[in-house]
């Protein structure tokens, strides 16, 4: 039992630091924030399809303190240390530990498309509550800041927080799940290579 524990930890570090690594290749990194990356959010989702939604959180929760050191230099933008606070909640360790949820649809007994559906469903699930956290903190903290730096024209000056919020948060979200989505369906398949 003590050799399984040791195997599944070290797993959950390994997945860790691969997600790390991929969170390191960039396709876009967007000025305030948030950018579009090679599939970082993949080895946490594998993890808790694998092993369960306790060791997919428990790796999403270490992945998203490595994801708040990693982003760390945006609070300089943050003037109150309630926002910032709530920037470290909304930004990093909510949105990124819930990636841990992703197994919830999922058991080893499944097989086929149900397997399938049911990976593509948590996938999905974990992708939409992740944008609604950052879309919360987007709404709530970035607006403003956002609003001190925008030029004459800018759309943030011309739509309210929600709008720019949904809009911002879309732009890199929206292509960084497709690409998640697209690629969950390997999860059946990558999810079994070590046993």
């Amino acid at each position: 039992m003590q050799n399984k524990n040791l195997k599944v930890l070290v797993e959950c570090a390994i997945m860790v630091a691969l997600a790390t690594v991929l969170s390191y290749i960039k396709v876009y990194e967007f000025p305030f924030g948030g950018s579009i990356t090679l599939l970082s959010m993949m080895p946490i989702l594998i993890i808790s399809f694998r092993r369960g939604i306790a060791a997919g959180l428990g790796s999403a929760f270490v992945y998203s303190l490595i994801q708040l050191i990693q982003g760390a230099g945006n609070f300089v933008w943050v003037s109150t240390p309630m926002g910032v606070f709530g920037s470290v909640v909304l930004d990093f360790i909510l949105p990124f530990t819930l990636l841990g949820l992703a197994g919830i649809f999922y058991n080893d007994r499944q097989r086929g498309k149900r397997a399938i559906v049911s990976i593509i469903a948590g996938t999905f699930m974990v992708l939409l509550l992740r944008y609604s956290s950052h879309v919360l903190s987007g709404g709530i903290i970035w607006y403003e800041i956002s609003k001190e730096f925008a030029e004459e024209g800018d759309w943030i000056l011309t739509t309210g927080r929600w709008v720019y919020s949904l809009g911002y948060n879309i732009m890199y979200m929206g292509p960084e799940a497709a690409i998640t989505l697209a690629a969950s369906p390997l999860i059946f398949k990558l999810k079994d290579i070590i046993k």
